[in-house]
């Protein structure tokens, strides 16, 4: 024997399906806009900052070796979660005179207390100094680069789409 459970009615409020109004606020375009630019700014400070020392880091990574005549002139390593963004200014004394050079090195990574830094150089390029800490996070420094630069890209990508989705859609209201 089968007893068949009817639902209960639902009420007329209850059936009826309520969608988003067509209207989009012209502050929504402004906020969307407002975060293209930020987020292009932090793509752009990534490209400048971190890139070009990454890159010269892979030139220099077979032949890099200890200087000891070099010194780390300002160096400080700050963590979030785990994202650490090491920032130094390396000196080295040469024959043809000082070198002077400013890095920094986004990784990944559990959090650790202290870096030991070693000033290195490659003896055919000494204006390219690096560090120990640089040489042996390049993967890391790569990977964690990609990463990072291939999410703000997307939120770049995604703030264009909406821009020009929510941009024709406040057109067509404000007609």
């Amino acid at each position: 024997m089968r007893i068949a459970m009817t639902p209960p009615a639902k009420t007329e409020a209850e059936e009826t399906l309520r969608l988003p109004s067509e209207r989009t606020s012209w502050t929504v375009i402004f906020g969307v806009l407002f975060g293209f630019v930020l987020f292009s700014g932090i793509l752009a400070a990534s490209a400048l900052y971190t890139a070009p020392v990454l890159i010269s880091d892979w030139q220099v990574r077979e032949t890099a070796q200890p200087v000891p005549r070099a010194r780390v002139a300002d160096g400080k390593c700050n963590a979030k979660l785990v994202i650490h963004i090491c920032n130094a200014t390396l000196t080295l004394s040469t024959p043809r005179g000082s070198t002077t050079r400013r890095v920094n090195y986004v990784f990944s990574g559990p959090q650790a207390a202290n870096f030991d830094l070693v000033v290195m150089a490659d003896p055919a390029r000494p204006d390219i100094v690096t560090t120990n800490l640089g040489l042996d996070r390049l993967w890391n420094r790569t990977i964690t680069l990609l990463v990072i630069d291939g999410a703000i890209l997307a939120c770049i990508v995604g703030a264009l789409v909406s821009i020009i989705r929510n941009g024709r859609a406040a057109f067509r209201v404000a007609m």
